[in-house]
Formats: structure tokens, sequence, C-alpha cells
């Protein structure tokens, strides 16, 4: 098997750039579903890190909600897109998850730290650095929640079509679990979403194998 080629600054400047690209930041089923799982982790006056924010729509989100929300990317475009979405409400920051001083860019640890479309575009061992930086800058009762594209979804099939350039490795909902594991944090939540792309959609079960996304909450395993 070939080793997972991670995107660079530009791969994503030019995915961000793309006429296309817009449709990411609008509302759709699958994002309405995420929102139903990290709504009751929600509170105002919260602090929010949207770590890898890509197309801002759940910074913009959070600061709907009244939370205290940072979003971060190594994309400028991507950057750019989320601070005209967000029109000045959530910090703007550059910078790298796999880098080793992550933390000197925030002043206090964060209640919520979400990923949507994040992980499965770097190996295994890139991931789990990635982790530890963001289990670092949470806070003691803080969710870290994470979202990846599932393995076995129909979706996958498409999905080059829809994000030229940009490679990735989909997870099964085991590999995500035993991700969370090996970096000191424990599951309170995990599952699938968006078996079916339309309004009504078997999602208890049926998610877990052939949605589009599998996810966990997870909070610090003291």
């Amino acid at each position: 098997m070939c080793p997972l080629s991670i995107p660079q600054h530009s791969d994503w400047d030019y995915f961000w750039d793309l006429p296309g690209s817009g449709k990411f930041s609008q509302i759709s089923w699958s994002k309405q579903r995420i929102i139903r799982v990290i709504q009751p982790f929600l509170r105002r006056g919260g602090r929010a890190l949207d770590a890898g924010c890509g197309s801002g729509f759940f910074t913009k989100y959070f600061c709907d909600q009244g939370m205290v929300t940072v979003a971060l990317d190594f994309s400028e475009s991507a950057l750019k897109r989320t601070e005209q979405l967000t029109q000045g409400l959530a910090k703007i920051i550059k910078k790298d998850l796999l880098s080793g001083d992550l933390q000197k860019e925030f002043n206090e640890q964060f209640d919520v730290i979400f990923s949507d479309g994040l992980l499965e575009h770097f190996p295994l061992d890139k991931q789990d650095i990635i982790i530890q930086n963001l289990r670092l800058a949470l806070s003691p009762q803080g969710v870290l929640m994470t979202f990846v594209p599932n393995r076995w979804s129909p979706w996958e099939l498409i999905r080059p079509l829809f994000m030229p350039g940009i490679n990735e490795k989909p997870f099964i909902l085991k590999e995500l679990v035993a991700m969370n594991v090996r970096n000191c944090l424990r599951v309170i939540e995990k599952g699938g979403i968006n078996a079916l792309p339309f309004r009504f959609s078997p999602e208890k079960i049926l998610a877990q194998h052939f949605g589009m996304l599998l996810y966990t909450i997870s909070r610090k395993n003291f």
C-alpha cells in the first residue's frame, strides 16, 4: 500500500479557491446531523476551537451559539473564507497542527475542540501528534469532537471528483476509538451519521457501518 501523501498548504489553497468549494460553507443534511450530535455539549460563553476550520461553517456556528471561538488552519484561503463568514467574531490563527508549540497560540484551554475532515489526511503517527496537541489544549472537563470519513461509505467512491488533489485515508469506527484510547482520551459517545444524504436516514445502527461520517466525543482520561 502506498504511503499517504499529506496535502500541502498549496493543495488546500487551490481547493478552497475552486469556484465550487463555496458549497462547503452552506448547510447540508450532513452538517445538520453533526449539529445534533455536538449541540448538547455547547454552552454560551464557553471556549471553542475549530481545528482545521476549512470552509468556516462550524466556526460561524460556534460563534452563533455565543461561544468564544478560535479558527485554526494552515491554508490561507481557508482562513480568509472563515474570516469573511464570521465577520470578525472569531479569532483566526494560521498554524500547522503538527507544530510542537501549538499551546503558545492560546491563553486559555478550550471547552470544545472540534474537527471535521482533518485526521484522515495524515498518517497514523502524525494523527497521534495532532491529537496530543489538541489534548493539551483541552480544559479539564472539555470535550474533543472528532468527525472523520467512513471507509465503507459509498461517498468514498465519488469523493475524488469533489475534492481534487486532496488525499485521505478513511477510518472504521474501531480505529477512531483506538486513536482516542492510545492518546489518553476516554470516549463518552461514538457513532456514525448520514447513512443517506436525505431528510430521513436510518442513523442509529446503519450509520455506524455505512454513514458518510464517523465520530467520537472524548474527554481527558486522567
